[in-house]
């Protein structure tokens, strides 16, 4: 028993023992660990302070205050917010082919498979009762025409009516009441109409469409030119009256609308002029007044009701005025007039120059076209004339599209050759020629069919044109024949050789009558070859 106490005592003693050292080994450890973390947190930086930091001027000065500018911009702004709702998107879907059925047993029953194209462009709402002015180009071909409005109501529409004439078409929304999101019908947003007719360049204006399926998208530029024709409408009796603007005008932005300060629609955006196919700061619009001439008739007619006068005509050049003896360079000229059409019958005749159309001057073919195609057949027109170095008054009455005599001449223009004297036999080798060796233009005499093809009596065939002569610069044709030099009438290729060279040893200008291969009749005005 005591032995077993000894033991035990021994025992507790030396677990004492132990436990002491034990808990003195860890005390020692502790302290050891204390002072390691101060030696740490002494050698450790203590971390900075952030300061906060000021974003922007803190005391800003008063804002500047530019009353125009600000009127400026938010007229922009106001013109954008009334006319954006009446600018929808469509969506155009095309059938392209019929694709043959594939052998795959997933297609038993069908005898074809349907493939389509999408395409979209542009429109304005021009009327309550749902119909939309767009471009021709916009709708060509369309199988389904889909209407997105700016409050995203959709409708589907059907054509009413194209001119390629004028690129210019009409659909009409179907079922409108369906597309609202009540029971109760919202009323359409429709465009405010404007005055091509007073527009001026250099006036604001906007262009709001769909450019690249970004419906209502809206840009700001400038009327940059006025009566522009691009020859973008690929028809033969085409009517090109654009007006020019800066504001961006992309591929989508076709149909949409050009906008004036007033809120109205002005122009419907057409074509762009570009090398990259995207904006490149030139734009075209179909000016309202001819659109609105033109939907009106496709809207109650179904197509366009146009009186036509009966004239081929041109530009007339500094050359022309001086040879019509002209105070000004004006007027277009009549190279040509349709006998027993509307200017025949008023007495108008070849060489005449149009001053006025009702009172409205015309200064380029397309602006004369463009005056013309507002009126329909039956319409008078009082036509301002110089003739015989003076204004004459005349009146015509226009003719339809259907008349004989306008049918006739259609025809005949498209069987026209562009070379009238194609297909004539080479003249023999022993034809007189003499050459103008000062202008550098050889010419030679006329052969009997010659005379007859070309309508004339006599004159000189212009047969060569020198590279770099006086003649090439002045832009005189080949294939040409000359009728008349300055005062002189011209039979021979001697006679046309001889007027130049006097006038060449007088160091004068010499002003060129020709009758062109195409049939009309120009004026070439050569400047002296000796004056650089």
């Amino acid at each position: 028993m005591t032995s077993r106490r000894i033991v035990l005592g021994l025992a507790l003693l030396l677990g004492g023992a132990l436990l002491g050292v034990l808990v003195g080994e860890l005390r020692h450890a502790g302290d050891e660990e204390a002072q390691e973390a101060q030696r740490v947190a002494q050698e450790t930086p203590t971390p900075a302070t952030a300061e906060p930091v000021l974003i922007g001027d803190p005391d800003p000065p008063p804002p500047p205050v530019v009353p125009e500018l600000t009127a400026l911009s938010r007229s922009f702004a106001s013109v954008a917010e009334r006319v954006r709702p009446a600018v929808v998107f469509i969506r155009i879907e095309s059938e392209l082919d019929s694709a043959p059925v594939p052998d795959d047993g997933f297609h038993d029953g069908l005898p074809y498979s349907p493939r389509y194209r999408t395409s979209a462009g542009s429109g304005v709402i021009i009327s309550p009762e749902g119909y939309i002015v767009t471009n021709e180009h916009v709708i060509a071909g369309a199988s389904r025409i889909r209407v997105l409005l700016n409050d995203k109501r959709e409708f589907d529409a059907e054509l009413v009516g194209s001119d390629r004439t004028t690129d210019l078409a009409v659909v009409r929304l179907l079922q409108p009441e369906a597309a609202a999101p009540t029971d109760e019908a919202l009323p359409l947003p429709v465009a405010t109409l404007g005055d091509s007719d007073a527009l001026e360049v250099g006036e604001f204006v906007l262009a709001i469409g769909s450019p690249f399926r970004l419906t209502s998208t809206t840009t700001m530029g400038i009327v940059s030119a006025l009566g522009r024709q691009v020859d973008i409408i690929e028809d033969e009796l085409r009517i090109e009256d654009f007006i020019q603007t800066d504001a961006a005008i992309n591929p989508g932005n076709s149909g949409g609308a050009l906008v004036n300060t007033r809120a109205e629609v002005i122009g419907i955006a057409t074509a762009i002029a570009t090398e990259s196919g995207y904006y490149e700061g030139y734009g075209f619009a179909v000016p309202i007044n001819l659109t609105r001439r033109v939907v009106t008739d496709l809207i109650e007619e179904g197509a366009v009701q146009r009186g036509y006068l009966g004239v081929e005509i041109r530009a007339v050049t500094a050359a022309d005025a001086r040879e019509l003896q002209m105070p000004r360079i004006e007027g277009v000229l009549i190279a040509g007039v349709v006998r027993g059409a509307s200017a025949s019958q008023a007495g108008l005749r070849d060489q005449d120059v149009l001053l006025r159309v009702n009172g409205d001057p015309v200064n380029a073919p397309n602006q004369f076209q463009s005056r013309v195609a507002l009126y329909r057949p039956g319409d008078l027109l009082d036509l301002e004339v110089w003739r015989d170095g003076e204004r004459r008054l005349f009146e015509a009455e226009l003719i339809g599209r259907d008349d004989p005599v306008f049918s006739g001449w259609l025809a005949d223009l498209g069987r026209r050759s562009p070379d009238v004297v194609e297909g004539l036999p080479e003249p023999p080798s022993d034809v007189p020629r003499s050459e103008a060796e000062d202008w550098g233009v050889r010419f030679r005499d006329l052969t009997p069919q010659e005379r007859r093809a070309f309508g004339v009596s006599g004159g000189a065939y212009v047969e060569a044109i020198e590279g770099g002569s006086a003649a090439e610069v002045d832009g005189l044709p080949e294939g040409g024949i000359v009728t008349r030099i300055e005062d002189k009438p011209i039979t021979t290729a001697e006679e046309a050789r001889d007027a130049l060279a006097d006038l060449a040893d007088l160091g004068l200008s010499a002003l060129l009558r020709v009758r062109r291969a195409d049939g009309l009749t120009a004026f070439y005005d050569l400047a002296s070859p000796y004056v650089d």
